[in-house]
This record gives C-alpha cells, sequence and structure tokens, in this order.
C-alpha cells in the first residue's frame, strides 16, 4: 500500500484544511492536505455557500482571509468584462447581494484558493490528494500514527503520516476513526448551564443540511426541469414547525420564529436593481449585471441556500451509513423539487405563476446539473476539548447587555456571527440569538486524550449551542490557521500542543508568533466587543495575548 508522510498531515481540504496548510507552510512545516471534493474551499467552494461574515470583515480579519477576500476581487477585475465603476470599487460586491460584503460565484474562490497554494506545491512541500477520504487511523496509545485515505476514483487505498495530525473534515471523520472522544448533536441544558440549550441531551438534534444550487435568469427563455421522483412528498408534506409546504415563498423568520412571506422577486427582475431590496433573488445572488458591461452574454445567476430547501428529516451523524446517504440524496431530491415548483407553480411577482427563465447552471458550480458539489454541512462532531465555549462565554442574553463576551487569555483569533442554529433533525425549531464578538480560546482546539491531533473546522470543542456561532466561513479559516500554526510551532520547539497551553511562556510566544508572521488579530476593540454594533470602528487590535 503506498505510503507518504510529512510534518503536518492535515485531513480535510475546506478553509479551515486551506487555513491550517497555509500558516504551517508559512512557518516552513511540510503539509499533506487532503480532500474527499475536486474543489478546495468546503463551504465556500463545493457546497456553493457565499461567505457569511461579520460587519466588520474589511478592517478586523487576519492576513491570510484578507488576502484570500483580496484575491476573490482582483479575479474579477483581471477576467471578467467589469463596467468602470466595478473595477474602480475597492470593495467590489460581484453578486451585489445584500447578506454578503463579498457574494461571489464558487468556482472563482476555488481559482483563489489553489493560487494561494501554488508556490508551496511547486516547491514540493506540500502535497494535495483532491477525491480521497479518511477511511481508518491507527492509534498507539494517546496519538494517532497514520490515517488511511482512499482514493474516490480508483478505490486505491494510501496510508498518510504526520507528526501532528488535523482534522478539518466537514463531519469531524478521524475523531470517530480515530478514537477521539467527542460530542454528536445537542447537550442538555444540566450539562452545559446554557440558557438555550435543550433539558435532555439529544444526539440527534443535528441541525438541516442544504443542497444548494444555482439559478440563472434568462428572459424570454424555458428551462423546466423534469419533475422531481419526491416532488409530491414535498409538496404535500407539512411539518408542525413550518407554515404549510417547504414548496411556498411563506417561511419562518429565525429570530421572531413568525411567519413571513417573501417572493422571488420584489418586483419584476428588470426594476429589482436596488441593494435594498429583501427579496430571495438578491439574498444570494453572486452575478449581477449591473457590474458588467452590456455585451456581457451572460444573465444573473443567485446561489438557492434558502430556508425552503433546508432538509431535516434524517440526520448524518450516529447513524449507519446507508442512512447518511438517504439524506444526502432526499436532500438533493429537495431542492430539485423547489426548483422545479419555482419553475412551475410558485406565485410571480408581476402576475401569473412559474418561472421556467430561471435554468439551474453547473458552470459556476463545478456541476452539469446545477446543484453544489456537496451538501451545506451546518454542525459536526466535535470534540471533548481542553476547554469547550459555551453560551455564557458569548450570548448576549447570558451575559447581559454591555457586558461583552468572555475574555480567553488563550485567544488565537477573533470572530463573530449570531448563535445561528437552523431547524434540526430532532424536531426543534430555529435557534438564533444575539451573540457578542468573540474570540476563538486555543484550548478549544486541542481535544483530550490525544497528543497530536488538533481540531480545524467546526469540530472545535464548542456545544451544539456555540457552534452555531462559529460554524460560518471567517471563523473557521481562522480555527483552521490557528491549528496549522499551533502544528508548526510544536514541530519546532518540540512541545506538545498541550503544553503550549498549559504553559504561559510558550502560550505568550505562540500568540507573538500569529500577531507577527501571520497577521492575525488577537483582540476585538472593547467598543466591539462589548456593544457588538458596527458604528464608528476603531483601529485593529493586535497585541499577542492582549484582550483589548
Amino acid at each position: 500500500m503506498p505510503y507518504d508522510s510529512a510534518d503536518v498531515l492535515i485531513i480535510g481540504g475546506g478553509l479551515g484544511g486551506v487555513a491550517a496548510a497555509r500558516a504551517a507552510l508559512t512557518l516552513g512545516a511540510s503539509v499533506i492536505l487532503t480532500e474527499a471534493e475536486g474543489w478546495l474551499g468546503g463551504q465556500l467552494t463545493s457546497q456553493a455557500v457565499p461567505p457569511d461574515e461579520n460587519p466588520w470583515i474589511e478592517d478586523f480579519s487576519s492576513a491570510g482571509y484578507r488576502e484570500l477576500r483580496d484575491r476573490v476581487r482582483e479575479h474579477y477585475r483581471r477576467h471578467y468584462p467589469l463596467t468602470p465603476e466595478a473595477q474602480a470599487d475597492e470593495r467590489l460586491n460581484p453578486g451585489a447581494a445584500f447578506v454578503s460584503a463579498l457574494s461571489h460565484e464558487p468556482r472563482v474562490a476555488a481559482a483563489v484558493l489553489d493560487d494561494m497554494l501554488a508556490g508551496w506545491l511547486a516547491e514540493g512541500r506540500l502535497t494535495v490528494l483532491r477525491r480521497h477520504e479518511p477511511v481508518s487511523a491507527i492509534r498507539s496509545g494517546d496519538r494517532i500514527t497514520s490515517v488511511t485515505v482512499r482514493d474516490l476514483a480508483t478505490d486505491e487505498r494510501r496510508v498518510l503520516a504526520g507528526s501532528i495530525v488535523l482534522d478539518a473534515t466537514e463531519l469531524g471523520d478521524l475523531l470517530e476513526l480515530g478514537g477521539v472522544p467527542h460530542v454528536i448533536g445537542a447537550e442538555s441544558r444540566a450539562q452545559t448551564g446554557e440558557l438555550h440549550a435543550p433539558e435532555v441531551a439529544d444526539p440527534m438534534d443535528q441541525q438541516a443540511i442544504t443542497w444548494c444550487a444555482a439559478l440563472e435568469y434568462r428572459p424570454g427563455e424555458s428551462h423546466v426541469i423534469p419533475e422531481p421522483a419526491g416532488y409530491t412528498h414535498w409538496r404535500d408534506t407539512v411539518d408542525p414547525r413550518w407554515p404549510g409546504s417547504q414548496l411556498s415563498w411563506n417561511d419562518v423568520h429565525p429570530i421572531t420564529l413568525e411567519e413571513r412571506y417573501r417572493p422571488l422577486f420584489a418586483s419584476t427582475p428588470e426594476a429589482a436593481v436596488h441593494e435594498a431590496d429583501r427579496d430571495l433573488w438578491h439574498y444570494r445572488r453572486i452575478v449581477a449585471r449591473r457590474h458588467l458591461e452590456p455585451d456581457y452574454p451572460g444573465g444573473e445567476i443567485t446561489l438557492v441556500n434558502w430556508p425552503q430547501i433546508d432538509y431535516w428529516e434524517l440526520p448524518l451523524l450516529g447513524v449507519p451509513p446507508q442512512t447518511r446517504q438517504q439524506a444526502e440524496l432526499a436532500a438533493r431530491d429537495l431542492t430539485l423539487s423547489f426548483v422545479h415548483w419555482v419553475q412551475t407553480a410558485a406565485p410571480r411577482s408581476d402576475g401569473g405563476h412559474g418561472y421556467p427563465e430561471l435554468r439551474l447552471t453547473g458552470n459556476v458550480l463545478g456541476t452539469d446539473d446545477g446543484l453544489a458539489r456537496a451538501a451545506y454541512i451546518r454542525e459536526s462532531r466535535r470534540i471533548k476539548a481542553l476547554f469547550t465555549v459555551t453560551e455564557a462565554h458569548i450570548g448576549c442574553e447570558m451575559r447581559g447587555a454591555g457586558e461583552g463576551a468572555e475574555v480567553f487569555a488563550d485567544t488565537v483569533g477573533i470572530g463573530h456571527y449570531r448563535i445561528d442554529l437552523h431547524p434540526s433533525t430532532s424536531g426543534r425549531t430555529y435557534v438564533d440569538i444575539a451573540s457578542f464578538p468573540f474570540q476563538i480560546p486555543l484550548g478549544a482546539l486541542i481535544p483530550v486524550g490525544t497528543a497530536n491531533l488538533l481540531a480545524a473546522n467546526k469540530n472545535i470543542g464548542t456545544t451544539h449551542i456555540t457552534n452555531g456561532a462559529y460554524r460560518l466561513h471567517p471563523v473557521e479559516w481562522s480555527i483552521g490557521e490557528a491549528a496549522g500554526a499551533l502544528a508548526a510551532r510544536c514541530l519546532a520547539t518540540g512541545s506538545a500542543p498541550a503544553t503550549v497551553l498549559a504553559r504561559e511562556d510558550e502560550l505568550r510566544a505562540f500568540q507573538g508568533l500569529l500577531v507577527g508572521q501571520l497577521g492575525v488579530p488577537l483582540a476585538w476593540p472593547d467598543e466591539i466587543r462589548r456593544a457588538g454594533q458596527p458604528d464608528a470602528v476603531p483601529a485593529p487590535v493586535r497585541t499577542a495575548g492582549s484582550a483589548s
């Protein structure tokens, strides 16, 4: 069986995996990076979700994440027929979506991420194995000694080893394969003390997955897809959490839980050009026609990651493989059924029913069918960590107005997002509550009982509740960045990850490395940390170990 090794072995090539590889390589380590999909980038690319970011992202993010965002904009300036106004816009938003300040095509992000790693590939210090998934892990005592991956195209197995192993998979695969203590689903209120935790722990309480799709507007044309196999089921099924069928413009407001009506277009597509429009088309639009020259042949494109296609009937974790496969197939069927309903039966804002002029377009997703390459995963297995972030550390309601998030002495990065949990496979509805801008504590990346494994994705030491805030794009990047840097630091000094956390001199030295060599901010300005408002944003705080 083929065998390869490197200083750092990273299983999973989503944003956390890429950021980890970049950090470790920058600090001199060699890296093997594997990814089950053909694209690197995870939720940003294969799962087709434009970046969900905080209001301060343009000024408060690491140098690596800023580079990613800058390169995306530069890609459009170099390769797209932008109008002069769009070319000159320093903060170009290619899709002019209102949910994101940088809503763009997944294929662009995939190309940019490849380019960010290209130099190390050329040097030979980085090996990338695409379309490879982990199938087993060998453990000796408290160490992961090797991971076997399978080539999804040829079924060939390959044994991989690294002095330090990072689990950056979408579902925390190495935690199960390597016997690393972990949690799935929801903890109880008695276990975590959280205000919004359920009374009883429920491993099957897992957030809905979503199989995203891309729709292009082609006026005067017809692109109706055949009726999917499950169309009648989705059209006629009524869930007690939902105001009727999911094949509808009616959904549930995630904060108030009140029924709301949000159509595809606020008015006719030609007239709905204002960013203030809060219709579904402008929600996650990734190609805005107004940014392109008049002779550009393509139409506007939006990403369908809408509440109506959240799939919650079956969980992915803690179930047999065939159940997971059934869930993924059903999620695809739900999305196709919704698209068919939109094309044929949906009420039109300009009168009548159905939008046959909407075309599933896969060229922006790297697929033939217009659906994403993989399901959007919101929740993973989570390590039992040396430290676990709970709602009491970041939740506005639990902490009190103006209190701000907990200050972590072992901070290795910052982030912010609401505690946003989608309806779950246990029957729970939305949990969407305010959180303060927070820090990422190093202790949340280090599992108990395994000396050489680090969490580098949504699998860190959060709870079911706080995972809802730590799961988004820039936070995942920062988690991976810290894990990759810690791996390289430990290799250079001979220390174990837990030792870096326990010894203040080593912790401060590591934080200094994050700030000085990788440009990672470790704390929010106190005005933002306490108020959580985007008004009057002061200069970033970048002092190693500082919290204010």
